[in-house]
């Protein structure tokens, strides 16, 4: 068996040295270890496991039946960041798109643009680029100037190509797309334009009746913390609260996310000062994690940061800092993940879990904004739309300046190479709730009053909700802690 486990890892790039051998073996079932071997994405680059990894990779708890893997969580090194690292991110991002639209029948004959220029007759092609430039001709028509590593060529999608034009016309700076069509080697006329997606799948049911429960923005620290809320919360997961049926489908959950802002954090926005509880970032979160240790321990709680946390800000967000959140690493029932991350939960024999992925969603204020369908069916009351635009471009934040983000020069770890099967996000401070394809979409509300910034801005919170998720049926239902 210790071969079989050697060359699981071996062939994701992993490489266990002995003493991590030794420690998962006696550590671990050999059936959950292969498991959480074929849940690993495949790294580019090797890497060598000791004990401390194996732990972050696979974090279980006897009295839940199933087990958590962290599948993808962030943890790079931090270094020096010079102009060379920006052009291999996008360079990166351009190969692993590409790939996922090059998986397409209609995509596989797909030609560089060098070779579209080369055309010298109007032939039928088909190429992969990213969107350099769009513009409206004087006819009405959208004008792409779409690049790849060869060069760039302008692409018409007509007005009258309904389908396409109203694709195009979502389209944002920095996205990789693909097009069929007509080219001269001068301009290519789009017929159909293709976005990575993701494919149609099984809407993916679990064997046992258990649940997990999501949320985000708890803005611990803030003089808008909703504290009796939060508490009538722990009281009701903890069982304690509500009738006979609401005490029996509390207790089915097993899982909790939390999807970012567990503090308000210091100097987030002009004059925070005056709006803190609590001006001491290290009290924030040993306040935080007096409220989370009251939560029953055979739940699980998932923890990603978001952009109050201290944390730097740059996407992927490593796991919250230890020197300010101590307090929370006592929790014997806390995982921590990077922001963004993905999390196998309810991996039993015989059926392969669910692949939760966390974001904050820092991007969204971007989208909101510069998405016409987005801001005009809904904007900051529809976080939901913004999640299946994100699906369908298989990016969290395809266009630069959308947010910040820690060029990598090997892999975009932004890119959404793995479909979740559940998306959480949070940051807008609304539940918003649907299913795309086989992914359900939630919003994981927050649990702070409307702040004077927020009323600036104009965004109105929708505070003390929690989205719960029954994994034996996929019913989504909203529990609600405040009228």
């Amino acid at each position: 068996m210790s071969a079989d486990i050697v060359s699981a890892f071996m062939q994701k790039n992993i490489f266990l040295n002995p003493s991590a051998m030794d420690y998962i073996l006696k550590s671990r079932k050999a059936e959950d270890i292969m498991q959480a071997a074929s849940l690993i994405e495949r790294k580019n680059t090797p890497v060598f496991f000791d004990n401390s990894m194996i732990d972050a990779l696979f974090v279980s708890s006897a009295e839940l039946k199933p087990s958590v893997f962290v599948i993808k969580s962030y943890n790079e090194e931090p270094k020096k960041r010079e102009v060379g690292h920006f052009v291999s991110y996008m360079r990166a991002r351009y190969d692993q798109l590409r790939d996922i639209l090059m998986n397409r029948l209609d995509m596989q004959s797909a030609i560089s643009i060098k070779r579209a220029t080369e055309k010298k007759t109007m032939e039928k092609t088909s190429l992969v680029g990213m969107v350099l430039k769009k513009e409206e001709t004087k006819n009405g028509n959208i004008c792409l100037t779409l690049e790849d590593q060869s060069g760039h060529m302008k692409a018409i999608v007509r007005k009258d190509n309904r389908k396409s034009f109203e694709s195009a016309n979502e389209l944002t700076m920095d996205e990789v797309i693909g097009v069929t069509g007509s080219c001269n080697g001068e301009v290519f006329f789009v017929n159909d334009l293709l976005l990575p997606d993701i494919p149609v799948a099984e809407f993916k049911k679990g064997p046992d009746d258990v649940s997990a429960a999501f949320i985000s923005d708890l803005h611990i620290g803030s003089k808008m913390f909703l504290k009796d809320e939060f508490l009538k919360f722990i009281s009701w997961i903890n069982g304690e609260t509500g009738t006979d049926e609401q005490k029996k489908e509390a207790m089915k959950i097993k899982y909790l996310f939390i999807a970012g802002d567990l503090v308000d954090g210091i100097g987030i926005y002009p004059e925070q000062d005056n709006e803190l509880e609590i001006k001491d970032i290290i009290e924030q979160y040993n306040e935080c994690a007096r409220y989370l240790s009251i939560i029953r321990k055979d739940i699980s709680i998932i923890i990603c940061g978001g952009n109050h946390d201290a944390i730097r800000i740059s996407e992927p967000q490593p796991v919250l800092e230890k020197t300010y959140a101590a307090a929370l690493y006592t929790l014997s029932n806390a995982i921590f993940v990077s922001n963004p991350a993905m999390i196998n939960i309810h991996a039993v024999k015989g059926f392969p879990g669910f692949n939760v992925m966390m974001y904050h969603g820092y991007s969204f204020d971007y989208y909101i904004s510069n998405v016409e369908s987005i801001r005009h069916n809904g904007g900051y009351d529809r976080g939901d739309l913004v999640m299946k635009h994100l699906l369908q471009k298989r990016h969290l934040c395809p266009t630069h300046g959308s947010s910040l983000y820690i060029p990598d020069e090997k892999t975009d770890p932004l890119v959404i190479d793995k479909v979740p099967d559940i998306f959480i996000t949070g940051h807008i401070h609304k539940t918003a709730i649907s299913n795309y394809k086989s992914t359900t979409l939630l919003s994981g509300s927050c649990w702070q009053s409307k702040t004077a910034f927020q009323e600036k801005v104009g965004h109105n919170p929708e505070p003390a909700r929690v989205p719960v998720v029954n994994l034996k049926t996929r019913e989504v239902k909203v529990v609600k802690f405040m009228a």
